[in-house]
């Protein structure tokens, strides 16, 4: 903290506090130095001079994520004090006397309704310097009614947390908060109202053991400190030294727990660029205006040999358009959304939500990677089981707000390691093939370039199945069907053309519903002409599917994948 208890200044008389505030210096706890305290403050309440961000009062965290710091506060529930008549130090009783006194607070929480970027939203807080933002009967309540009057107001709900956990004065009557305060969330789930979570320093206990770990989306503000148990409590139970990063924001990205971790003063401008798309507000379609990268253009080894083996070289191409590249130039108001909230974050499969020609939508697919580093880092698309577990995620997410999920699928397979099958990757890719037959949601899956056995079909299970005009599917790759079948990798171009594996077959064996034209040469002679082609065919099937009841999505496309494979001899003759 800063030189003190509240926002800066070590002192518990309040008018000493103010005088000294008055001063203009303050000295920062976390790294030494005196800061002048207008900095201090135009920064956010964060340290110019380390970056340590404090705990911000109510107002203060109010004014930073409303629309131009215009917010009505609500009326909440009071509880009794004291039910246990609990005494350690001093009775329970005067330190509730003497936190409202510091903070000017009845308790822990606090909540107010207002606007982020135009859309009317209600925002939670629990505050970190009210007995360290513990939670007792009267916070439960306070979260409870909050959620209850997001629901009545039908109003996207963000909570922000600061908080040492459960409170000990209360003791079990503390911890049933935990169950109550979930139940409220459920029931915002079920009404499909929109739950941010945002993390800030420190969240701890039994809050991220409840409300604070079961949002839709979660945010960790920069340099906040998360967990359950606490660094030193950890240490001596495992004795062992653990990690200088442990249980920081960046830690828990790396481990997929939170979707993004972003300094204060872009939490506004983020929230609000999240609420566009989960609110489904309007947009026009975003004008694509790409450069196609330069390349030597060199015919690849192995053009010519047959048709079959062509398209399998230009779905390889290194300039063709990845992911990303397609998120870059379609996708407006993109937010990448990250972690399977289990293990890991797997930059192999993107996600994320943004505007897809005006229309709001839940978007993931494979990244291959551009250059060695980025191929090193997304392993050429193919994803863990932590990848197919945050696409599962996202297509429920999709489900809950009713957006339509476009999959760009684009991998050799599910990646095939150590780790993979400790983890558990059969069963997440059986999951996500389930998962996205299941959802009542418009869904698109396009196959951009290599659709690779299990680990295309995974994000393949659309409503309708699009492909690249030069993309390929097949249960393997040829040159391993070679090996295996001609026991000579030298057969790879003759078991392309046994295999069957082109755009134009899949058609014929209708594996998929629509092929998308390529400019001549292949996707990565033009990216602008290829854009504009995916762009426009995945935004008319959207508003096809769009028209019809969401409901019955998932028993059409059943039947779609039921009747697939059946009467082939007559397409293939």
């Amino acid at each position: 903290m800063l030189f003190g208890k509240k926002s800066g200044i070590k002192n518990r008389n309040r008018e000493r506090y103010d005088r000294v505030r008055r001063l203009m210096w303050i000295k920062c706890e976390s790294c030494g130095k005196l800061v002048y305290y207008k900095d201090y403050k135009d920064n956010h309440y964060i340290c110019p001079m380390c970056g340590r961000a404090f705990i911000m009062t109510p107002k203060q965290r109010f004014d930073l994520l409303f629309d131009d710091m215009t917010w009505e506060k609500i009326t909440l529930p009071t509880v009794s004090d004291d039910p246990l008549h609990f005494v350690d130090r001093m009775p329970y009783s005067e330190r509730l006397i003497e936190a409202r006194k510091d903070t000017g607070c009845n308790d822990a929480i606090t909540t107010a309704d207002g606007t982020i970027g135009g859309i009317p939203a209600t925002v939670c807080i629990l505050n970190g310097d009210f007995m360290m933002g513990s939670m007792g009967r009267a916070a439960g309540d306070g979260i409870v009614a909050s959620i209850e009057h997001a629901i009545t107001q039908k109003r996207p709900f963000i909570m922000v947390t600061s908080s040492g956990g459960a409170r000990m004065q209360e003791n079990i009557l503390s911890l049933m908060q935990m169950a109550r305060t979930t139940v409220a969330v459920n029931r915002l789930h079920e009404n499909g109202i929109p739950y941010i979570v945002l993390l800030t320093d420190p969240t701890f206990g039994g809050v991220t053991a409840s409300f604070a770990m079961l949002g839709d989306i979660h945010i960790a503000e920069k340099g906040a400190r998360i967990g359950f148990a606490g660094r030193r409590v950890i240490e001596q139970n495992i004795r062992e030294k653990l990690p200088s990063n442990f249980q920081t924001a960046d830690y828990l990205y790396e481990h997929g727990m939170v979707d993004m971790v972003v300094p204060r003063s872009d939490l506004h401008d983020t929230i609000a660029k999240i609420l566009a798309v989960l609110t489904k507000q309007t947009r026009a379609p975003k004008e694509i205006n790409i450069a196609t990268p330069a390349t030597d253009n060199k015919p690849a080894r192995g053009m010519g040999e047959t048709a079959a083996y062509d398209k399998v070289l230009l779905a390889r191409n290194e300039n063709r358009p990845h992911f990303l590249d397609y998120i870059n130039g379609i996708v407006e108001d993109w937010t990448y959304l990250a972690g399977d909230r289990t293990f890991a974050e797997d930059p192999a499969m993107g996600s994320g939500i943004g505007f897809w020609r005006g229309i709001p939508a839940v978007i993931i697919g494979q990244e291959q990677g551009r250059d060695i580093e980025t191929r090193q880092k997304h392993r050429f698309g193919m994803a863990n089981p932590d990848g197919y577990r945050k696409a599962q995620r996202m297509m429920r997410r999709a489900e809950k707000f009713g957006l339509p999920i476009i999959s760009l699928f684009d991998t050799a397979g599910a990646f095939a390691g150590r780790e993979g099958e400790e983890r558990g990757q059969s069963q997440a890719v059986a999951a996500s093939i389930a998962t996205g037959l299941s959802i009542k949601t418009p869904y698109i899956a396009v196959n951009v370039g290599q659709g690779g056995s299990g680990g295309a079909i995974a994000i393949g299970t659309g409503d309708r199945v699009l492909m690249m005009e030069n993309a390929i599917y097949s249960v393997i790759a040829p040159e391993s069907c070679a090996s295996i079948l001609w026991k000579d990798n030298k057969f790879k171009a003759s078991a392309a053309q046994a295999m069957k594996l082109t755009a134009g077959d899949m058609a014929d064996m209708k594996v998929i519903d629509q092929i998308i034209p390529e400019p001549a040469g292949g996707a990565h002679t033009d990216w602008q002409s290829s854009m504009e082609f995916l762009a426009d065919a995945v935004a008319g099937q959207i508003k096809e599917l769009q028209q019809q009841d969401p409901n019955k999505l998932p028993l059409t496309r059943g039947e779609k994948f039921l009747k697939m494979t059946r009467d082939v001899e007559s397409v293939t003759k």
